[in-house]
């Protein structure tokens, strides 16, 4: 994922990628993952930053995909980066989850561009995280991931979130939209 080039496969025909791209993201990926309603992914990057991009090349289409930064904290007037390195979507609600090596997990709805949920941080970097087929609980991997080489840390724990009904809901605008 250095190079940043996705190839996306029709698993029907695996001989050659029905598209090969370059995402927008400037720095190596650690973690990409598809939309449950199949009409692109999100990726996301050692940059901070996270992508959403779709599959459907129309310059409509297009117009859609974006990225945001996250996962940043302001310490003595300097911003720091972290690494994002985990991505899961909900699979009733299509909003995602990002996990950075801040520790912090996040809940995005990428329709309206907006952060539902930041929940407290973990005790290490948060590596990998998955919802349940219900979308009920959300399970967090945080444990070290050698950004900063060899050094002391937490032990590597497995979470299990069990979330509230509004934690991964998308936003309601105001005017229905």
């Amino acid at each position: 994922m250095a190079n940043r080039q996705i190839h996306v496969y029709d698993i029907r025909n695996m001989k050659e990628p029905w598209q090969e791209r370059e995402t927008t993201l400037r720095y190596m990926m650690r973690s990409i993952k598809c939309m449950p309603n199949g009409e692109g992914y999100a990726c996301c990057s050692v940059e901070g930053r996270v992508a959403l991009e779709f599959f459907d090349m129309s310059p409509e289409a297009q117009a859609k995909k974006y990225a945001f930064k996250s996962h940043r904290q302001t310490i003595n007037d300097t911003e720091v980066v972290y690494p994002v390195n985990a991505l899961a979507f909900h699979p009733i609600h299509g909003t995602f989850a990002s996990g950075g090596s801040d520790g912090v997990v996040s809940v995005w709805d990428g329709v309206h561009r907006k952060r539902i949920k930041q929940f407290p941080r973990y005790p290490d970097e948060i590596s990998s995280l998955a919802f349940s087929h219900d979308g009920k609980m959300l399970a967090v991997a945080s444990s070290y991931t050698y950004d900063e080489g060899e050094r002391d840390h937490a032990p590597d724990t497995i979470f299990i979130r069990t979330l509230g009904e509004n934690d991964c809901k998308p936003r309601v605008a105001a005017n229905g939209s």
